[in-house]
């Protein structure tokens, strides 16, 4: 056994897009795949400025509360046990005005309506 630690200790920020206060953690890349997996860490008043997502991407609240958003203007909250999915080029946006961490899969083969409910 090994253990690992993913902690916003262990991250490095992000700043690209006007982002503010989050780190991220690299996790996992599947060998011979195209799917990476990686831990948000956003601090109270966080933010991922607003971006074009490259790939389908998955982003998984464990912890905390925010928003999210799209293309659209409006942001849609969110809490943990909740998921937001974005497809190839959709602009998208997070934050949390408490605090929040994600988990964070990338991959152009993501499928998330086959195992889970749409709200």
């Amino acid at each position: 056994m090994r253990i690992y630690d993913f902690g916003a200790a262990d991250g490095r920020p992000i700043t690209q897009f006007g982002s503010e206060r989050v780190t991220i953690t690299g996790i996992v890349r599947v060998m011979g795949g195209d799917v990476q997996v990686g831990c948000m860490h956003l601090s109270p008043g966080g933010r991922v400025g607003a971006h074009r997502a490259t790939t389908r991407q998955l982003f998984l609240v464990m912890r905390g509360e925010g928003w999210v958003r799209g293309p659209e203007l409006e942001r849609t909250p969110i809490v943990a046990d909740q998921a937001a999915f974005w497809e190839p080029g959709e602009e998208h946006e997070s934050g949390s005005d408490t605090g929040m961490v994600a988990l964070v899969v990338e991959g152009d083969t993501l499928a998330p309506d086959q195992f889970m409910r749409r709200v």
